[in-house]
């Protein structure tokens, strides 16, 4: 079933909601949608989990505003779909750009609402460098990216997915995920990215006691494996779940292992 909810900011949000039994509500990263956990959403609710799916603004079939592309405005966003959904207990889980976003949820939001916590290659606490944080792209790379995506939108997310995985897919696979990026508007693709590249969330971990798990490819180019010890060092009750033979698109590269590590924290 598909919702469509209004947030404070008469943005429309659109979420996929399938199944029934614990919530576990599932954040995209850029810039593609909830599509990307297609194969999540075949088996959570064979497992008695209820997949929630959001589209951020900006991406999916969420609006498209010219602005409010920052983690504050995604996280409200975030807030009117779980308040929309009446839900009280659930698992929230964030995927690269949707990590920092559900971090920022947890601290306006849902320290009350949320039991436990996924971080998916998470672009999180920082994507970017700056001081006393050697990790991630330079913030010239990120505004080389937006240049890029200014130019020839359709070129510079083919040569991101080209970064996304250490593993060998088909071509209709990989013609499919580019595909998903190309359903976001380009505006919302740049000020995302401007939003990766300028804010910081170091001093947000130590707010979080949740049980927190942080799901991170070894072999992960655009958001390295430093970033999941550097989550690890500041949110107090987190466990990491390292994936040796996978790059950011671990759910892909290590389908069965990811599937069985995110059915053991849900069923623990």
């Amino acid at each position: 079933m598909g919702h469509v909810i209004q947030t404070e900011s008469g943005y429309n949000v659109f979420a996929e909601d399938i199944g029934t039994g614990i919530p576990v509500v599932f954040l995209h990263g850029w810039p593609v949608s909830h599509k990307m956990f297609e194969y999540q959403m075949n088996e959570l609710p064979k497992h008695g989990f209820r997949f929630i799916g959001i589209d951020l603004l900006g991406f999916g079939k969420s609006d498209k505003p010219w602005n409010s592309y920052t983690y504050d405005m995604q996280a409200e966003a975030v807030h009117h779909v779980v308040a929309f959904l009446g839900l009280e207990h659930f698992v929230l889980a964030g995927f690269s750009m949707g990590g920092p976003i559900a971090i920022r949820y947890m601290n306006k939001y849902g320290l009350a609402k949320v039991d436990k916590l996924l971080l998916m290659a998470a672009a999180a606490p920082v994507f970017t460098q700056r001081d006393a944080y050697p990790f991630g792209m330079k913030k010239e790379e990120a505004d080389d990216m937006i240049k890029q995506i200014q130019a020839d939108r359709p070129n510079a997310l083919q040569d991101f997915g080209d970064m996304f995985f250490a593993q060998e897919h088909s071509n209709p696979f990989k013609q499919w995920f580019f595909h998903l990026g190309l359903e976001a508007s380009g505006h919302g693709t740049i000020q995302a990215m401007e939003a990766l590249r300028d804010e910081d969330l170091r001093d947000e971990l130590a707010q979080i006691s949740t049980l927190t798990y942080i799901f991170h490819g070894q072999k992960d180019e655009i958001c390295p494996f430093d970033f999941a010890k550097e989550i690890t060092g500041g949110i107090v009750n987190s466990t990491v779940i390292p994936f040796a033979d996978s790059g950011h698109g671990l759910m892909f590269d290590e389908k069965e292992k990811f599937n069985q590590e995110l059915l053991r924290v849900l069923q623990s």
